[in-house]
């Protein structure tokens, strides 16, 4: 049975509080685990959480500041530690490699996975699989920063009426759907398309391209809103969100779950920041995340 779920490992932006660990966030797509953003403690968090280093297949990271990637180098020693016995592909920004490196061969191990790295350079499609295409998108950020979207092919939904009108049944229904034909009858005529899932996973930046490119049609968006509205002048010197800006940028995209993350320590009640969501307008389902939360992928539509 395929599962589709977000776990939350970390929600704190630089500095890590008592209640929120930093960064960390594993995206389970069918049989696959995405790891984005690992900051400081994820390791940890991944125990806690039920994540084995079997479960990642990728890595994800946004841009080299600590809080999303100084614990890529436990994460990576204990993917090795544990022999996954598959490969594991890393993405981050080309113009971090120094960093990756660095992390990568922080401490010495015994290197026993094969650990791809796959460097974005630009705005593209990094990955297609028969489940989804990955690929990234330029935010702004003082440091290069990119956002990740995964996108299901689009299927076909089968019309029960139209099948009986034609009298396809039992058997004759798959084999309609594996030749795309029977007969007289098509699939399109006996169908309807059924749109794939879509998800996006948006990190430190200000209002940009790319966070409406990422949000657009979304069926879950995890995005940072590391202020508050009253910080707005803050957040955009920093190069980061406020909780009304990520919100109407949901809004404007027709996001169905929105997921709110990467607060500042200033702030100590996490319902302001839906409250300020609610009133710039989003009316979909919203969670103001925090550690160790599970997120369900919405059901297709």
């Amino acid at each position: 049975m395929s599962v589709r779920e977000f776990v939350v490992l970390g929600t704190a932006s630089q500095v890590p509080t008592r209640h929120r660990n930093h960064n960390g966030y594993l995206l389970r797509w069918d049989g696959e685990g995405i790891l984005f953003d690992p900051g400081e403690g994820t390791q940890r968090q991944m125990l806690r959480a039920g994540v084995a280093a079997h479960d990642l297949d990728r890595i994800c990271v946004t841009h080299f500041h600590g809080d999303h990637s100084l614990g890529l180098a436990g994460v990576i020693q204990r993917i090795n530690l544990d022999q996954v016995p598959h490969e594991v592909t890393a993405h981050y920004p080309r113009s971090g490699q120094r960093f990756f490196d660095r992390l990568r061969y922080a401490t010495a191990y015994r290197e026993t996975v094969r650990l791809t790295e796959a460097p974005v350079a630009a705005d593209g499609v990094l990955a297609a699989t028969p489940s989804y295409t990955l690929e990234a998108r330029r935010l702004s950020h003082p440091v290069e920063s990119y956002g990740y979207r995964l996108t299901e092919p689009d299927g076909r939904r089968m019309l029960p009426a139209a099948l009986a009108a034609h009298g396809i049944a039992g058997p004759d229904v798959g084999r309609l759907q594996r030749e795309g034909r029977l007969g007289d009858v098509t699939l399109a005529d006996v169908s309807e398309v059924r749109r794939g899932q879509r998800f996006a996973f948006v990190m430190d930046t200000r209002l940009c391209d790319g966070v409406h490119a990422l949000a657009e049609g979304c069926d879950l968006l995890v995005i940072e809103s590391t202020f508050l509205d009253e910080e707005a002048a803050l957040a955009a010197d920093h190069g980061h969100l406020t909780a009304g800006q990520a919100a109407a940028a949901a809004r404007d995209a027709g996001v169905r779950h929105l997921v709110l993350t990467h607060f500042s320590q200033r702030y100590s009640d996490p319902a302001e920041f839906e409250r300020q969501a609610r009133a710039a307008g989003f009316e979909g389902e919203l969670t103001v995340a925090y550690d160790l939360l599970r997120v369900p992928v919405p059901k297709r539509r």
